[in-house]
């Protein structure tokens, strides 16, 4: 008589972890470790002991507050010169539509001039982003 054994459980893995090593470090040496490994973004403190043996390289990301905000602040500027655009096409409207050719034109003329200020404006502040970023930003290889 043949009996049906149903399989249960976990399945067992490939390449099972057979040896285990024991390292006994100092205080100091056990916080050197903890750093490192917070530092390398690891999720598990075997793995990243696995990469320091084996030589295995990790990449250590630091977000710098400082870039955090000044990219913000940057993402609010571009905000504002879309609103800019928006009341620059609404003045022109209603520049068309209420006042003669000659006031309209003085006014755009005006108009003209604080645009030019505000793109050298605009372009020293690409050149600073751009200086800003090639000096404190780190690039990935």
């Amino acid at each position: 008589m043949k009996q049906n054994f149903k399989k249960a459980g976990r399945h067992p893995k490939i390449d099972p972890t057979a040896f285990r090593c024991s390292v006994n470090f100092t205080a100091s040496e056990q916080a050197m470790l903890q750093t490192m490994h917070e530092k390398s973004g690891v999720e598990s403190l075997s793995a990243f002991i696995k990469m320091q043996i084996f030589g295995k390289p990790f990449k250590v990301f630091v977000v710098d507050e400082n870039s955090r905000i000044f990219i913000d602040k940057l993402s609010a500027l571009n905000a504002h010169y879309r609103t800019i655009s928006i009341n620059y096409d609404l003045l022109l409207k209603t520049l068309r539509e209420n006042f003669t050719e000659k006031k309209a034109m003085r006014v755009l003329s005006k108009l003209e001039q604080q645009t030019i200020e505000l793109v050298k404006v605009n372009r020293e502040i690409v050149a600073l982003a751009k200086d800003f970023d090639e000096r404190w930003l780190q690039k990935s290889q």
